[in-house]
Parts: C-alpha cells; sequence; structure tokens
C-alpha cells in the first residue's frame, strides 16, 4: 500500500502561512523552472523536517540534487524514498540515470586530463548536461573543451549563458575572458579578466591570464616600434620573444610572424623570412601580405619559380593591386633573367670586370677549348668553345652588355646549336670559320684558328 501523505501545518508557503503538499510540490516546481534550485531545496528540507514521512518530498529533492550533479547527496535521497516506496519505477530509472551522469562526468574528466578533448565533449553533452542539466561543474567543463577544440565561438556563448544564471562566477569570467582571448579581441578579454579581478583580486589564474596577456601586448608594441624605426635586429628578437609567450595564440601569433617575415626580408635574410612567412599561411592561407612577403623572400634565396608562384597567387586574390602587380612583373623578369646564360660565369670573370680582363679570360678559355687541342674530347670542347665565342660576342661588346646588364633579352637568334641561323663560331654546313686574337694567344704561336 502507498504511504498516505499527511496534511501538515508544518508544511509552511512562501508568505509563512500553513499550506498543503500540492502547493508546496507546486512552488517548487515554478523555482526549478526559473532555476532558483537552491530556494527550491529549501523548501522541500523544511518540508521533510517537518514531516519525514512525506515521501514525494524525497524525490523531488533527489531530483533536484542529481541536476545539480549534487550525485552522493542525491543517491541517498532516492534510496530513502525506495526505502519507502519499494521497486517504484520512476526512481528506479532517475537512479540509473544519477549513475549514468556520474560516470560521464568522472570519463569526461579524465579525457580532459589525458586530452582527448572531442571524446570528452561527447560525454558531457550526450550524458552528464542530458541528466544533470544544472551542474554548473559539467558546464565549465564544456567551456574548457571547447576551448580545447578551439571552438572559441561556442565557448562564449555557453559560458555566457552561465554568466546570466551568475554574473560573478569568477571561472566563467576567466574562461569566456580566455576566448575572447584566443579569437584576438584583447579589449573584450581583458574586461573580463579585470572584473573577476574586482571580484577577488588575489585569484591566481586571473592575474596569471591578464597580466600574461598585458605582457604579449606590451611585448608586441615594442617589435612593432623597433620595426617603424628601422632597429630591424632589434625588432626580430622583439617579434621571437612575443612569439614565444603562447604558441596556441594563433590569431595573435599570425600577425606577428608576418611581422618578423617583413622585417627578415628587409634584412636580406631569406630563408629565415621564407619560413615566417609560411607560418603565417599555415595559420591562414589567405593573407595575400604573405604570400607577396614569401615571394620576396623566395628571391632573396634565388628561388624565381617559388617566388613567381606566390606573388603570381596574391595577385589572383587581389588583381587591382598595382604593387602586387610590379612585384609580379619584378619577379617574372628575375626567373627569366636565371634562365638565360650567364655569360659572366662561362667566362669565369666577375659582373665588374674591365674589357681587357673580358678579353683576357675570353682568350684563356679560348686556348684552353680549342677543338684541335682536344682530340680526345672533341665534342665537349666544341660545345665549350661554342659557349666561350657566344659570352665574348656579348660581353665584348660594350653596347650588348649594357642591354645585358639591364635584363634585356638580346640572346635571340644567337642560338648555341648548329640549327637556326644562330651564332656559331663554326659556322653553318661545314663552312670555314676563322678566329683572330689581337696579337695572337698568350704566348705566341696561334694567329688564328680555322675550321
Amino acid at each position: 500500500m502507498d504511504l498516505v501523505i499527511p496534511f501538515s501545518a508544518a508544511i509552511m508557503s512562501a508568505d509563512g502561512k500553513p499550506g498543503d503538499a500540492a502547493a508546496l510540490f507546486d512552488r517548487v516546481s515554478q523555482s526549478i523552472k526559473v532555476k532558483k534550485y537552491s530556494e527550491a531545496l529549501a523548501e522541500l528540507n523544511t518540508a521533510i523536517e517537518a514531516d519525514p514521512a512525506l515521501s514525494e518530498a524525497y524525490l523531488r529533492r533527489a531530483s533536484i540534487l542529481r541536476q545539480l550533479c549534487r550525485y552522493e547527496e542525491s543517491e541517498e535521497g532516492y534510496r530513502k524514498f525506495l526505502e519507502m516506496k519499494p521497486r517504484n519505477s520512476a526512481a528506479e530509472k532517475e537512479l540509473s540515470q544519477l549513475h549514468q551522469a556520474k560516470e560521464s562526468l568522472d570519463t569526461a574528466s579524465n579525457l580532459f586530463d589525458s586530452g582527448d578533448f572531442t571524446k570528452a565533449l561527447e560525454h558531457i553533452e550526450k550524458v552528464v548536461l542530458v541528466f544533470s542539466p544544472a551542474c554548473s561543474k559539467a558546464k565549465l567543463l564544456k567551456v574548457r573543451l571547447l576551448i580545447a577544440t578551439k571552438d572559441y565561438s561556442s565557448a562564449i556563448s555557453e559560458s555566457g549563458f552561465f554568466l546570466k544564471e551568475d554574473e560573478d562566477n569568477l571561472d566563467a569570467l576567466l574562461l569566456r575572458g580566455r576566448a575572447y582571448y584566443y579569437l584576438g579581441d584583447h579589449d573584450v578579454a581583458i574586461r573580463h579578466y579585470q572584473k573577476g579581478l574586482r571580484l577577488d583580486p588575489e585569484h591566481g589564474e586571473l592575474k596569471k591570464t591578464y597580466f600574461g596577456l598585458k605582457n604579449l601586448l606590451k611585448k608586441t608594441k615594442s617589435a612593432e616600434d623597433n620595426a617603424n624605426k628601422g632597429k630591424l635586429r632589434l625588432a626580430v628578437e622583439e617579434y621571437k620573444a612575443a612569439l614565444a609567450m603562447d604558441p596556441n595564440h594563433l590569431a595573435h601569433n599570425v600577425h606577428l610572424h608576418l611581422g618578423l617575415c617583413k622585417v627578415l626580408v628587409k634584412l636580406g635574410r631569406g630563408k629565415d623570412a621564407v619560413t615566417s612567412c609560411t607560418d603565417v599561411l599555415d595559420i591562414d592561407g589567405d593573407v595575400v601580405d604573405a604570400l607577396v612577403q614569401r615571394g620576396e623572400a623566395k628571391l632573396i634565396i634565388e628561388d624565381w619559380e617559388g617566388a613567381v608562384a606566390d606573388i603570381k597567387a596574391a595577385a589572383e586574390k587581389l588583381p587591382q593591386d598595382m604593387n602586387i602587380r610590379e612585384a609580379l612583373t619584378r619577379a617574372e623578369k628575375a626567373l627569366k633573367m636565371s634562365q638565360r646564360k650567364d655569360w659572366y660565369k662561362i667566362l669565369g670573370i666577375s659582373k665588374t670586370a674591365s674589357m681587357s680582363e673580358i678579353k683576357k679570360a675570353y682568350k684563356k678559355l679560348a686556348l684552353q677549348w680549342h677543338p684541335d687541342k682536344n682530340v680526345d674530347n672533341r665534342e665537349e670542347a666544341e660545345a665549350k668553345f661554342r659557349e666561350i665565342a657566344a659570352a665574348y660576342e656579348v660581353l665584348g661588346d660594350e653596347d650588348k652588355r649594357t642591354r645585358y646588364d639591364r635584363g634585356e633579352d638580346i640572346e635571340e637568334g644567337m642560338g648555341m646549336g648548329g640549327g637556326g641561323g644562330g651564332f656559331n663560331p663554326f659556322g653553318a654546313g661545314g663552312q670555314q670559320f676563322t678566329f683572330h686574337f689581337e696579337g695572337g694567344f698568350p704566348g705566341g704561336g696561334f694567329g688564328g684558328f680555322h675550321f
């Protein structure tokens, strides 16, 4: 038989007047709807003290405690109710849900500690907050997990809901500020930290996070100021120091890497600049300035094709930007120049060599590679001799040399092979070709070569 719930004058209404059990439970339900769990529990505790046989009060209290994830107290309440009403299916079901929620909360906490954030989030959302929707511990853990999985916008929303219920919750202020921080909205992050510190000036984590952000902004400004003042080497050190402060702060570090890349380009440190700009693009592949700067860095290290590819990609993103188009023209010209013959290198001279040095180098190499002097490797010698003669044709002529140094294309029509009617010291079709040197070769003995 069900226990009869006696009317008790000790069950008080909200205005302090006697009432019945139905009115009590109605008030409790209304308190739960507006999430005033403390008031509901207080009423139920008062009722139980007044009438320990009021079984429904134990069930209601156990249910509220389960929703708040006060699991040990909740389980005690369910068991007390089941002693009074054995095998009650509703109570048994809720007790089972309690066990599932408690186990999932413990599992989620362990997964969080081990770094399996996605799995932990599943336990929180699909189990804990279904059976314990008012669990502050689970809600805060969910926000931490959202931050860990870089879902900062959701973390802001979830912590915002939490703060609507408890605007002075220090953990929620800290976490919401941290989410804004990782989105790069530093001003809003600072306001959250400051509010928390006004509530508790000695809160260790809030102090650490707040002053850490202030130091990061200070270091960043120092790096930018030094770069603007032309103190490039000092700027490099400041940028690196800022980047080391929080490697996970991608929204801010993308700007630090880009600033560092620009300074390294100005310093001519192409290889390091390529690395820094690649770091930018790894974070955000749409940063056009990083493509341009990486292209400039690749020009420094003579990666001509890579430079053209990067700057061309930037030009496709911003086709109307004339500065990018000019940079692309320079890169394409550098690529084209890199693909032509380096006549200076062929003659083994510097780009500042005098005309007499050019002639001297030419005569020496022509003698060394003359086919008649290289009977055993005549084919190789003829090819070398052609290159040497072509180099001298350009560099031995002041006008052609000037045009060549400017990057003009003067090689068309010269040719290096026997076809096409281009320049060929051996002539075409077996015709005779004679090379004459002023004063003969060094050492005398040859006034010219005949083929």
